[in-house]
């Protein structure tokens, strides 16, 4: 008896963008919305779209076709997303705001694995990171973490509290929301900033949140500063809360915070050797910009593009030797031991520690016209104006990008874990080097951000 083969039926469907590009793609009826976006990805040459039914409606690509209602020959809109990355020190999370799809890479149980809660991850909003562990927010404010459970990958004991969540902290080991009435809470390490129970009274209207490594400072719509977590490092602010009025922003390395004030002074507290103590320098902290920190030392940019650095010596808080070059700073950047800044000509200066991205002289020729830079624990990356990357510091942990350097092109936007970079190309790709094991090797995933 003779067997004929049944060939599966397929849809047609006119997809378009808001540009008035269109084409016609063809699936199969018995496929996936998923299946459609990637068809549709590829025909436009777009990554990372969202597609709509004739309705307006949201398509969920988790659903198969035959439950979208679609019918041959309909219309869809397409609509271009911006990809994201956040960081934590060992694994990367990319996603795309009201994405229902988050791919995660580099040590699975440091936040390099979110297959427990991808089914709860629907319309992320934003994710945030402690060193280990992922926390995201949806459209309904609410919370989804994972990673190590510890250090913030567990909100179970706090999940009824997460409601209507606008924004997320993170120290190395614990997090702090807030909430839509300016209320918080904390969780993960309770020493380490996850127990905020001794100064909860005083956390009302709070604006913003910043974490050192161990510890909380919050500012409040008055202006004044709550702290909470490891009290040695920043947990402490007893010493100057005199001085804590009118507080306009405050950064954090791992064992201290500097506030900026409204009359553009700097108040510091926390470790003395490690930023906490800003007295060597406190008559040059006059019309202070912006603050940057790296594990132990800060830099402060004043009004006149001039620096200022304080904290551990070696870990970039002396930067005397290259003190005459740094005029017109435009930014400055952070590994754990070393700064970089940027300069009104695109050039860069580099101190502190010389094998953590302090010495950049191997590749100083290269860093012309550069836009921005990213650090890891151990390395820089800068993204020049014509999309390339330009890398120095601890081969191992970021600084030799060679092996990918010719994919590195048209390079919009990097992200740095601990040991690990990742970069977002103009086409969508992501390419990424350094430690394979702290997310310098995505080639397990990069089939999945066809998905996303």
């Amino acid at each position: 008896m003779k067997c004929e083969a049944v060939s599966e039926s397929s849809i047609k469907l006119q997809v378009s963008l808001p540009s008035g590009r269109c084409v016609t793609v063809s699936v199969l009826e018995s496929g996936t919305v998923a299946d459609l976006k990637i068809a549709a990805q590829q025909s436009l040459g777009q990554p990372f779209l969202r597609l709509a039914a004739p309705d307006g409606c949201l398509l969920d690509p988790t659903k198969s076709l035959d439950l979208s209602a679609l019918k041959d020959e309909d219309s869809l809109a397409a609509v271009a997303q911006q990809p994201k990355i956040a960081a934590t020190r060992y694994a990367f999370a990319l996603w795309c705001r009201g994405s229902d799809r988050v791919v995660t890479w580099g040590h699975a149980d440091r936040g390099g694995d979110s297959s427990r809660v991808q089914g709860q991850l629907r319309n992320v909003q934003q994710v945030y990171s402690t060193a280990f562990a992922f926390a995201a927010i949806l459209a309904d404010g609410s919370v989804v973490t994972w990673g190590e459970p510890v250090w913030g990958g567990d909100s179970s004991r706090v999940q009824h509290q997460l409601r209507n969540v606008q924004h997320i902290c993170g120290t190395g080991h614990a997090f702090a929301a807030i909430l839509a009435d300016g209320s918080v809470v904390t969780w993960g390490h309770p020493d380490w900033g996850g127990d905020s129970s001794r100064v909860q009274h005083q956390l009302r209207n709070v604006q913003h949140i910043c974490g050192t490594g161990h510890a909380f400072a919050a500012i409040l719509a008055d202006g004044s500063v709550v702290t909470w977590g490891h009290p040695d490092w920043g947990g402490d602010s007893s010493g100057v809360q005199h001085q804590l009025r009118n507080v306009q922003h405050i950064c954090g390395t791992i064992h201290a915070f500097a506030a900026i004030l409204a009359d553009v002074s700097v108040v510091t507290w926390g470790h003395p050797d490690w930023g906490g103590d800003s007295s060597r320098v406190q008559h040059q902290l006059r019309h202070v910009q912006h603050i940057c920190g790296t594990g132990g030392a800060f830099a402060a940019i004043l009004a006149d593009g001039s620096v200022v650095t304080w904290g551990h010596p070696d870990w970039g808080g002396d930067s005397s030797r290259v003190q005459h070059q740094l005029r017109n700073v435009q930014h400055i950047c952070g590994t754990d031991r070393a700064f970089a800044a940027i300069l009104a000509d695109g050039s860069v200066v580099t101190w502190g520690h010389p094998d953590w991205g302090g010495d950049s002289s191997r590749v100083q020729h290269q860093l012309r016209n550069v836009q921005h830079i990213c650090g890891t624990f151990h390395a820089f990356a800068a993204i020049l104006a014509d999309g390339s990357v330009v890398t120095w510091g601890h081969p191992d942990w970021g600084g030799d990008s060679s092996r990918v350097q010719h994919q590195l092109r048209n390079v919009q936007h990097i992200c740095g874990t601990g040991g690990a970079f990742a970069a977002i190309l103009a086409d969508g790709s992501v390419v990424t080097w350094g430690t394979p094991d702290r997310g310098g090797d995505s080639s397990r995933v990069q089939v999945e951000f066809s998905y996303v």
